[in-house]
């Protein structure tokens, strides 16, 4: 399709129908225009093609915090902030993207996939993607791409998941007759993040963002995690889901991040395991002070959290298809506090006055407290960043603004989950 003829799509009942699923009825119509202007800035870029539309949302994850790298089990959703593309094959070696959220234009020779020396930054990680198709026997092409994206940087929301499983979705469509699934799409993010930017990163972010709606994903046997879809929408408890930035730390938290996993993984060595799915609870008290011993407490407690929260995640999947959606606040408030206190990454001990996530946890605390309604917890891998917050709609706009008057302007976003995970606009509107 032309890019004329497809910004005429876009004003037809299918697309029109997919962009109220996408973004809700009152943000459709400036999605419409959204997609427009992309669509007419990719024409000056490059030459004119036939194209097709991606979009890739971010996520949120409900409960189960740092358990996907010791295979545990989470519960997350894709929300209604997106990475948008229009693409092309342009039938080469090469391929060149604008993005233009970031202001990057760069070009990538499919003949030299090799990362850089400092491993870092959006090429290696589109470069990485790339090999990553090869290593695991899907094909390759060359194609434009130009890219926007409103999933809040640096904010818990997985915007660099978002940005690869768009490109996964791209090469996808364009190069493999769209027979991959979101698992393939998941492990090859995955594979570009720990060998293209040595980040030790888990499925969990991947997952969420390819395979859209609220999932709960059971990491086992990570080769196939489990997936399942829950039928549930906030909305229809006239509750709303709010994220709180509380500002970027100025510390490097990368030492930080990798050692939760590491920590977890000592323990289970103890065992003779290599993750902490493979052992029990059971089996850490039973010989807790051989394991203190050998891994440390910090481990044994992170350990500890680790089978807590995998059996919250199923508790709040029952209570939800239950209807006892109280339940459900119940145990995302004692994942907050297990997350604070056994698996301790709300702030870094390198810069303990530097603690922007506990003041907000605290106030959110607080405010709950007065209205004895709500919950609240960390959000993402924490450190620094992101708040949660699940609030009945009648307060959230009162939670918002009294959380900006002390975190910043523009900080706090309420969210929805959104249907689609990863998609070819115009494959699923045609359907």
């Amino acid at each position: 399709m032309k890019t004329d003829e497809t910004i005429r799509f876009l004003e037809s009942e299918k697309a029109g129908k997919l962009m109220t699923a996408l973004y809700g009825e009152e943000a459709a119509g400036e999605n419409i225009v959204r997609y427009q202007n992309l669509i007419n800035d990719f024409k000056k870029h490059f030459p004119e093609e036939d194209v097709l539309l991606f979009t890739s949302p971010g996520r949120t994850e409900i409960s189960g915090n740092h358990t996907d790298h010791n295979h545990g089990k989470v519960l997350a959703g894709s929300i209604n902030l997106d990475c948008v593309g229009v693409a092309a094959k342009n039938n080469s070696t090469v391929v060149n993207i604008v993005s233009v959220t970031y202001n990057q234009s760069f070009t990538i020779d499919l003949t030299d996939l090799s990362p850089s020396d400092k491993k870092a930054g959006t090429i290696d990680l589109v470069k990485g993607l790339l090999k990553g198709f090869l290593e695991k026997g899907y094909q390759i092409g060359g194609f434009n791409a130009y890219i926007t994206s409103n999933v809040i940087s640096a904010a818990g929301v997985s915007s660099s998941a978002s940005f690869e499983m768009l490109l996964c979705s791209i090469l996808n469509t364009f190069f493999n007759d769209s027979r991959m699934d979101t698992v393939a799409y998941a492990h090859i993010g995955r594979f570009a993040e720990n060998v293209y930017w040595d980040k030790a990163s888990g499925l969990l972010d991947q997952m969420a963002c390819a395979v859209g709606g609220l999932i709960t994903i059971d990491f086992k046997n990570p080769s196939q995690p489990v997936v399942e879809q829950i039928d549930f929408d906030f909305a229809s408890q006239n509750h709303s889901l709010i994220i709180v930035n509380t500002g970027k730390g100025h510390a490097d938290l990368s030492a930080d991040y990798s050692s939760v996993p590491a920590e977890m993984k000592k323990v289970a060595e103890f065992f003779g395991k290599e993750v902490c799915a493979d052992i029990s609870e059971e089996d850490v008290i039973g010989r807790l002070n051989e394991v203190r011993e050998f891994a440390g407490d910090r481990s044994v407690l992170r350990a500890l959290h680790f089978f807590e929260e995998n059996k919250r995640v199923d508790a709040e999947v029952a209570a939800l298809k239950e209807g006892r959606f109280d339940e459900f606040l119940s145990n995302i408030t004692a994942s907050g506090n297990s997350s604070w206190k056994w698996l301790q990454n709300c702030f870094t001990n390198t810069s303990f006055q530097e603690q922007g996530i506990t003041v907000a946890l605290a106030l959110t605390e607080l405010f709950i407290a007065r209205k004895k309604k709500g919950a609240c917890r960390i959000h993402g891998g924490g450190f620094a960043g992101v708040i949660m917050a699940v609030l009945p709609n009648e307060i959230a706009d009162e939670y918002i603004s009294y959380m900006e008057k002390t975190m910043g302007e523009g900080n706090a976003y309420r969210m929805s989950i959104r249907p689609y995970g990863s998609i070819c606009f115009n494959t699923v509107a045609e359907q």
